[in-house]
């Protein structure tokens, strides 16, 4: 059952940081989730503080973080340091988009759209300038965009009309945009209503799609200074594993296996030997046997840890090299 309670989301905070404490590989997406909880129980101090200790490391996605500790700070009445972390994620320009649609919507929450927009528009940018193959993220980027430039009654640009290419479901994105969409919520005439209930099913399925996607059925991806580290301590896994080269092409190989057979929500979840045998010790297994390695993929995958596969041809390649993936692995054989 979910936390519906600041003390239960306390409880679950708590739970997640003793799961960090023995998942060192894993601190820094349940840094997040717990700091996401204490912010819903509200701790705002406390989930300020897993913020800073989170950046007071090397985080993968720095960015991020500081979106998130900006949003939360301004909402405890930490205005001007929240404006300092939105102004300094804007100049540094992140090729993340998430960062950017989080800045923003700080910014709108606060009455702030003409700020918001530009916001959004600097991100667009940046990271949609070639509209093939775009990612989740910076769709979801430019419907937000849309909708707060239809709440600015600003006229379509290329952008907006981009993401209305993008829109898939029946309702138009000028329709769900609507701010006189709001005033019918109001109204006593049944059909209006009705009207209205249809247009919201219709956004509602967007959101569950986009935001409610189970896991990914993941592969284990070990970079190869991990997979020499794991096959000195564990020889016996050199059936599994004859070959950093090997490991590679099998991985691509499996991965278009599954999409052909027409499994949906792929990804690829990267292993380090110290989060495998804590894996291990925690199943109380050794890491020597093979058996284990598919159920250490999808307890990864199941902590948000996987990448989506394929990624966009113009994309970095899954596996590291600086090549993208359309010139790497994903110019083998079209999957």
């Amino acid at each position: 059952m979910r936390p519906d309670t600041p003390a239960a989301h306390t409880t679950e905070a708590e739970r997640l940081l003793r799961t960090a404490a023995q998942y060192p590989g894993d601190r820094e997406p349940l840094y997040l989730q717990a700091a996401a909880h204490l912010e819903l129980a509200g701790d705002r101090p406390g989930a300020t503080a897993l913020y800073d200790t989170l950046l007071t490391g090397e985080p993968a996605n720095p960015h991020l973080i500081r979106a998130l500790m900006a949003a939360n700070l301004w909402e405890y009445g930490h205005e001007a340091e929240a404006r300092a972390i939105i102004d300094g994620i804007r100049r540094a320009t992140p090729s993340d988009a998430a960062a950017w649609e989080i800045t923003a919507e700080t910014l709108e929450a606060h009455d702030e759209l003409e700020a918001a927009e530009s916001t959004l528009t600097e991100a667009a940018t940046l990271l949609a300038a070639t509209p093939e193959d775009l990612p989740h993220a910076t769709r979801s980027l430019l419907t937000t965009r849309h909708r707060i430039r239809r709440m600015l009654a600003l006229p379509h640009d290329d952008w907006d009309d981009l993401a209305d290419r993008l829109h898939t479901a029946a309702v138009p994105l000028d329709e769900l945009h609507d701010p006189k969409r709001l005033w019918s919520l109001g109204s006593s005439d049944p059909a209006e209503l009705q009207a209205e209930i249809t247009r919201l099913r219709s956004e509602l399925g967007t959101y569950r799609t986009a935001l409610s996607r189970p896991f990914p059925v993941a592969v284990l991806h070990w970079p190869e200074p991990e997979l020499d580290e794991l096959l000195a301590a564990y020889p016996e896994l050199e059936a599994e594993y004859p070959t950093y080269r090997a490991h590679l092409t099998d991985l691509e190989a499996s991965l278009r296996e599954l999409s052909q057979a027409g499994t949906p929500n792929l990804g690829i979840v990267r292993a380090t030997v110290p989060s495998y045998e804590a894996f291990a010790a925690s199943e109380s297994t050794h890491p020597s046997h093979p058996a284990l390695l598919p159920q250490y993929a999808t307890t990864l995958a199941a902590r948000a840890r996987a990448t989506p596969w394929p990624p966009a041809r113009t994309a970095p390649c899954w596996c590291g090299s600086k090549a993208t993936y359309g010139d790497c692995h994903g110019g083998l054989v079209s999957p």
